[in-house]
Parts: C-alpha cells; structure tokens; sequence
C-alpha cells in the first residue's frame, strides 16, 4: 500500500507544472525554449509549406487528421509488405503477411498498438523504427492536437476557429514529445534497456542449451509507446521482460510516461477554459467594480472545471485500483486447497521483481490512461482482477491517452447537466452555454459507438466459427478473452488478454474495423460537438444554473458514467469475468461446507 500511495502522490505532484507547460504549448504562448523551437519550428513550416498563421474550422481540422493520417497509413503498409528487403534487416524478417500487415498499421495509426505479432521475430529494424516508433509520435500528436482543438472549441474565444492541425502536430511533437522522449530514453538505457542495431545474440546458458537475446534500438520505442500512450512493445512480451523492463525503477519511468500528458491534458482543458471564462465575467463585471475587486470575483472560477473532471477521472481511478490490487492479494483459493501458498497474493503471470502491488498499479493505469503495455500477462489475473482493466476500456474515460479520456469525459459531462436539467425542468448549460437538441443527439451518438463496437463485434466472433477458432479458453474466460480484445481495440488501448489465436484472417480485418471506426468517429463527432457550441452566446449564470466546477458534480460525474456502463456492459460482463469468480470462490465454499460435514 505504501507503494501504491507514494507512487500516485509523486504523480500529483510532477503532473500540475507539466499540465502548465502543455498549456503554454496549446495556447500558443511563451515558453522557455521558444528559442530553439521556433527556428525548428519554422524550418518544418517552410519545408512542407504550412502556413502557421492559417486558422481552420472544425471541418477543415478533421479533414487535415484524416488525411494526414492516410497517407501515413499508405506508406506505412508498404513499408510493412516489403521489409524483407535486407537494409536494417540483420535477422532477415521476411515481409508481413496482406491482414496483418493491415491490422498492424491501423493499430499503430489509431495509437491502439494492438499487436497481433511479436516484434523479435515480426519486424525488421526498419518498420519497428519508419513504421512502428514512427506511428507511435505521429498518433499521439494526432490525438493530442484533436484533444488541444476540442479544448479551443470548448474555451470558446471565437466562433469558428479551432486552431491549424499542422501547427498543433508540429508544436506537440517538436516541444513535448520529442525532448521528453530523448530524456526519459537516456533514463531508459542508464537502468539497462538495450539501445543498438545490432543483430540478435544467440548464448549457451548455465543448463547447457541455447538462447536467443534480442537487440535493436528497444530504449526508443520504450520511451515513446509510454510517453505517447501507445503500448506496442519491442517484443512479444513487452515491458513484462526486462529487456524493456528491467528493473523497478524503469517500472516507475514507464509509469509516469504513460500517466504525464493525459493528466497534464485536463490541467490544461481548465486553465484554458478558465482564461476564456474569466475574460467573460470580466466584461459582465460592474463598471464602478475597481479592477482589483473584478480581477478576484473571476479568479474564483480560475481552473476549477479542470479539477472536477480530474477529481471524477481520480476517483474511477482509485476504485479500480483498490479492486485489483485486492483481489489480485487474494490469490486463487482453489491452488490453496493443492498447497501452493498463496500468502504472497496471485503471483501466476507477474514478474517476481514486481510483485502484487506494483503489477496491480501497472494493469490499472495501462487500462485507465490507454496505453496498453503490459508488465505482468493479464490473462492470468484473478477474475475480478481481470476485470478491472476490461471495465476501464469498456469506461474509456479514466484519463485516457491522447487527450482521450478528457474529451470522453466532456460527453459525460454533458449528459450529466442534461439529466440534472432535466430533474428541475430548464435548460442544460455547460461552460456558460446552453445544450440543446443536436448537441445531445452528437453527444449519444459518440457515446454509444464504443459500446456499439465491442459489443457487435464480440457477438460476432462468438456466434461464428472463425471467431469460435481463436478463442483458446473454454466458458467464463472464453468470453473474457473475447470482450477483452474488443474492448481494447475500440477503446485504442492495445492490450490483451492473449492466449487468444488472434493472428487469423478474422481477428486481424474486425479488430482492425474496430480501431479504425473507434478513432476516428469520435473525433468527428466530438469535434462537431465543439463546433456547434462555438457558435452559440454566452449565457448568464442563474440561481438555476448547475455549479460544473465543484467536487459534488465530480461525484454525479462518476454516478452517470457508472450507470452508464452497467446499462451497457453489466450483461456481458456478468457473463465472463464476474461467473467466473462466482464459479471459483463458490466452489471453493462448497469445498469447505463438504470438509466440514465429513
């Protein structure tokens, strides 16, 4: 427990000043390294011929993504299908099969990083670095550039401009991901992550058989695939295997990564929103009001809705946290009754040098902010265990990568002030504008595509037999493996449960149908949402009007996005991983009433 709490409170503290940073990089102002940046800046400007200056709308916003993200698409295939070519080829990867190599470049451009292959044997040098490690900085810019103009819409300064997605891609990439990579690297390779291009190397062991170590540029695309919220590892086994994980201080590093920028995303959606809000109450101020006294009456407002949407994130957070590390703490009590100790909690699947408690935290935030690393296999994790990081995706609000759970967030925040305005009979009004009808048929769109996806399609490779071929686990866990892998690739998660025959033909089109509609309809959508709402006056705050910036929404916050889920995904959820707990603490009860009677 010690661990657990000194690990979040060091996040708490590191996440507020970076949280500033990215809002001095979103909102265009001045940073420290303005020097440098801007000449980097300003040379990439001029090389593909961007005009900074050029503003777009929502529409044109959506347009540059999609297309941008297209043509990466295109190359990246075909880097994919010819990389058997000997150049950064040393172990002589032969070119990726047509569905995978699909499924593969969809994953890594919807930052899923779901990965149907293992990177040892699945990748040449040159796709892990011009396609995987590649991809990895380009969908985290992409997504957090779609995240930095949804808060533009949000903050609402003018009606139709939303920021030039060039600019966004090029600022986030050059002044965040970039040098917090480079860092965080050389902290990567100082505890002992291999970074070379150097082929594999075989070793006789002390049992006298043969071994294969591999090498490669690994320090790199660990950075990256945490900091950017991907996940896809280097190797099979990903951070679980200390050539990416080796000791427990790289576990922290690669912590903090992946939980940095989404946390430091809702820092920045309320400075931003406060800013504009504040200029707002200002002008409304009295004018025999003395400057000094207005300034305070808007400064109360300053940054709050930022803390209720990430006290609501903070909350889902720790019950999940709690539950998995308690029942992970447990152990199986059915290896108990054949006399394996399990004092030490479930150890099955985890790394010795980890434990119960920092795997727990490591499955919880991998799920919570989309990352999808793994550091221990989650489809040993007990059945309540397991459950925890499936239910995050199936939320896909806590925290999120890429902006992603902020934006998420957003709708549910707008559904709870329709409910509650439902509840006293007036208008809903968000951030000082009203919702009405199209914003709440958008926002129930959006909301409902990600359930939508993982639930059709897990129907779908439940009733067929192609999807029946890759289920390895009968019953209960079964339908786990199955929800799992859904839920991870609409959500743009990447993790798995494995154990799931998933590189067929089957899994590698719908899985691959699932990232792509799970990424980019809902920064469509949510996108218009901010588009329509830009357009609308500010309305005055009333006895009536619906307090969003304080700890009592945060709690209904939590309450909707609960409801919601359990109105969607407790059937399914009942079905897998919850009857499999029942089934194994049940039958270990029965176990003990029979010893007792005889």
């Amino acid at each position: 427990m010690v661990q657990l709490v000194l690990t979040i409170l060091i996040y708490l503290i590191i996440v507020i000043p970076v949280g500033r940073y990215l809002y001095h990089i979103a909102a265009r102002k001045h940073t420290f390294a303005d020097p440098v940046f801007d000449r980097v800046d300003g040379a990439i400007y001029k090389i593909s011929g961007v005009d900074p200056d050029k503003e777009m709308n929502w529409k044109r916003y959506v347009l540059a993504l999609i297309g941008t993200n297209g043509v990466m698409i295109g190359v990246g295939y075909l880097i994919l299908r010819i990389q058997s070519l000997s150049f950064f080829n040393p172990n002589g990867i032969g070119g990726m099969e047509p569905t995978l190599s699909f499924n593969t470049i969809i994953s890594f451009m919807t930052n899923t990083n779901l990965q149907h292959y293992s990177g040892e044997s699945g990748l040449s040098y040159l796709s892990q670095m011009l396609v995987i490690i590649f991809m990895m900085f380009v969908s985290a810019a992409s997504g957090y550039a779609a995240c930095v103009a949804f808060i533009r819409g949000l903050a609402g300064r003018t009606r139709d401009n939303v920021g030039n997605f060039f600019v966004d891609l090029v600022r986030i990439t050059t002044r965040v991901l970039l040098p917090f990579s480079l860092v965080g690297g050389l902290l990567l390779v100082w505890q002992g992550v291999p970074q070379n291009f150097d082929g594999n190397v075989v070793v006789k062991t002390l049992e006298g058989t043969y071994q294969v170590i591999a090498m490669g540029p690994i320090a790199a695309l660990e950075i990256i695939k945490h900091l950017g919220t991907n996940g896809g590892g280097f190797l099979g086994a990903n951070s679980s295997t200390p050539l990416e994980n080796p000791t427990i201080l790289s576990n922290l590093i690669e912590l903090y990564s992946m939980m940095l920028l989404p946390g430091a995303c809702v820092i920045t959606f309320g400075k931003m929103v406060g800013e504009s809000r504040k200029e707002h109450l200002a002008k409304l101020a009295p004018d025999h009001v003395l400057p000094e006294r207005r300034e305070g009456i808007t400064a109360r407002i300053y940054g709050r809705e930022g803390r209720s949407i990430f006290l609501a994130m903070g909350i889902l957070f720790l019950v999940g946290l709690s539950l998995c590390y308690w029942a992970e703490s447990q152990g199986n009590p059915l290896l108990a009754r054949i006399g394996l100790d399990q004092s030490m909690g479930s150890m099955e699947g985890k790394e010795v040098r980890f434990g119960v408690a920092q795997s727990a935290l490591f499955t919880t935030v991998t799920t919570s902010f989309t990352t999808g690393t793994v550091n221990n296999m989650h489809d040993t994790l007990t059945p309540l265990g397991g459950m925890v990081p499936l239910l995050h995706m199936m939320l896909n609000v806590v925290f999120g990568g890429k902006g992603v759970g902020l934006m998420n967030m957003i709708l549910y925040a707008i559904l709870a002030v329709f409910i509650c305005g439902l509840m006293v009979g007036r208008t809903p009004e968000y951030l000082g504008k009203k919702i009405e009808g199209r914003e709440m048929k958008l926002t129930a769109l959006c909301i409902i595509i990600h359930p939508f996806l993982t639930l059709v399609f897990s129907a779908l490779a439940v009733a067929t037999q192609a999807g029946q071929a890759g289920i390895t686990n009968p019953g209960f866990h079964g339908l786990s493996q199955v929800l799992y892998e859904y839920a991870s690739s609409a959500a743009n998660n990447g993790s798995g449960f494995e154990g799931l025959a998933d590189n067929t033909y089957f899994w590698n089109i719908t899985t691959g149908l699932a990232m792509f509609f799970g990424r980019y309809l809902s920064i469509v959508i949510q996108l218009a949402i901010v588009g329509s709402l830009m357009k609308k006056n500010y309305v005055n705050e009333s006895a009536g009007t619906l307090q969003t910036n304080t700890a009592s929404f945060a709690v209904i916050l939590v309450f909707v996005v609960y409801i919601f889920a359990a109105l969607t995904f407790f059937p399914a959820l009942a079905l897998g991983p919850i009857a499999e707990h029942l089934t194994i603490w049940g039958y270990s009860y029965i176990l003990d009433c029979f010893h007792i009677l005889f």
